[in-house]
């Protein structure tokens, strides 16, 4: 028998016996699974990438603090009633017109403005946290990362028996950005999302909700589905795909608890108000957006204006304003939109990374490099890094531009190509 042979025979010996001495059970379910990712890991998993999930989703809303506040009430609310209620649970609402919501491990979810909207009662909120603090507590996110880490470790295993290397490992891991990238582009199993459904409907009338809200939640989601209606095949159902199944068992469901329980029409229409009078604002946002990224830049600059004039407390909308200029060239005049961002949102890394160039273009390299740092901070990007380089490099630090190139360069992207010209420019 070959060496090979034997290593590899060994290598999954040690793999069967790491899973076998690696399972768990479920603290919803009560099945027992593969348990690679301990509690602590997990809650350090969720701790770690929430924030960059969020930056990735256009930061906070921070317009209407009461309706963050009640979205928060209702989910620890729902959190007490789950199999899990000692996870550090956090809710936040996400400015993104997108109807979305997710969960990452240890119980960090959020909800978008955007499926605020689509619903229309407190219990319907409370089917959709619900669900979502299932996928944290019955592990579903950490089961993902447990199946890959597995199949790593075969993997891994397998390479090292046969002689070679796994150079490109590490591409997959450039910064926490990419962790939490992963983590926001989970796709659930059908069976995730079944279970998902039915104790996230259990935990609804545990807190005192009506589960019928549920059904009448699936009801709206096959409806919009089949209508494809803008934005949402984008959004919820592309990690959340709804299907008649789901209706019907949710129907079952709440049949089994009761069709009793609050629904709260009125006080989530009262809380969600702002939202409706604002939406027109957000729209034309939206809507500018897509002209800036099509180069239409004075249909854009018209319609952030529109933004501006029905809501000038959204720091989106200032935002959108200085990068239309930069667009356009005009580094100086994007400033005083974009400082009339951060004034309202200093926590979003797009307003710092934008006037972090803008001041690079302008020469003001140490402003430049304090609103590039706090870029990073929030969400590393290539962009940032690269001109976080281009700072460095100006100012005669060499091996901090050569850090942040190669940081940079290790993107697909347009920065990241420039990152790696630049590099080669320097001899590095």
């Amino acid at each position: 028998m070959s060496h090979q042979i034997v290593l590899l025979r060994a290598s999954g010996v040690a793999l069967a016996l790491l899973l076998i001495t690696a399972c768990a059970v479920n603290p919803v379910t009560g099945q027992r699974e593969l348990g690679l990712i301990s509690e602590a890991e997990e809650i350090a998993i969720g701790r770690d990438n929430y924030v960059a999930g969020q930056q990735m989703q256009s930061g906070r809303y921070n317009v209407d603090p009461v309706l963050n506040d009640y979205v928060a009430q209702v989910g620890q609310r729902l959190a007490e009633a789950s199999d899990r209620p000692g996870l550090p649970y956090e809710f936040v609402v996400l400015n993104n017109s997108v109807p979305n919501a997710w969960a990452m491990p240890g119980g960090k979810i959020a909800i978008n403005r955007g499926l605020l909207l689509e619903m229309d009662s407190e219990a319907e909120l409370a089917a959709v946290l619900g669900h979502e603090i299932v996928h944290a507590a019955a592990r579903h996110s950490a089961r993902g990362m447990e199946r890959n880490l597995a199949l790593q470790l075969g993997l891994g295993l397998g390479a090292m028996a046969l002689g070679t290397r796994e150079d490109n490992v590490g591409m997959l891991l450039v910064g926490g950005a990419s962790i939490a990238a992963g983590l926001l582009n989970q796709r659930y199993s059908r069976e995730a999302e079944l279970e998902a459904d039915r104790y996230g409907t259990i935990y609804m009338a545990r807190a005192g909700y009506n589960p019928e809200a549920a059904v009448e939640l699936q009801q709206t989601f096959v409806r919009l589905s089949e209508g494809r209606e803008s934005g949402w095949l984008d959004g919820l159902f592309a990690s959340h795909p709804p299907s008649q199944q789901r209706v019907e068992a949710n129907r079952a469901t709440a049949t089994e608890l009761g069709r009793e329980g609050r629904m709260g029409r009125e006080t989530y229409q009262q809380r969600i108000a702002v939202l409706k009078r604002t939406a027109p604002a957000y729209e034309a946002y939206d809507e500018g957006r897509r002209a800036l990224r099509d180069g239409e830049t004075d249909k854009a600059h018209t319609l952030a204006r529109q933004a501006v004039a029905a809501e000038p407390r959204e720091a989106l909308f200032h935002g959108l304003l200085g990068d239309i200029d930069i667009q356009r060239g005009r580094y100086r005049d994007a400033l005083p939109h974009l400082e009339r961002a951060m004034a309202r949102n200093n926590e979003y890394f797009a307003f710092h990374l934008n006037a972090g160039i803008a001041m690079e273009q302008l020469q003001d390299y140490e402003r430049a490099r304090s609103h590039l740092e706090k870029s990073i901070q929030l969400l590393p990007t290539a962009p940032a890094h690269y001109t976080a380089g281009n700072v460095a490099r100006a100012q005669g630090d060499r091996n901090r531009a050569i850090e942040h190139y190669r940081t940079a360069a290790q993107s697909d992207s347009e920065a990241g190509a420039r990152a790696r010209r630049a590099l080669q420019e320097m001899g590095a």
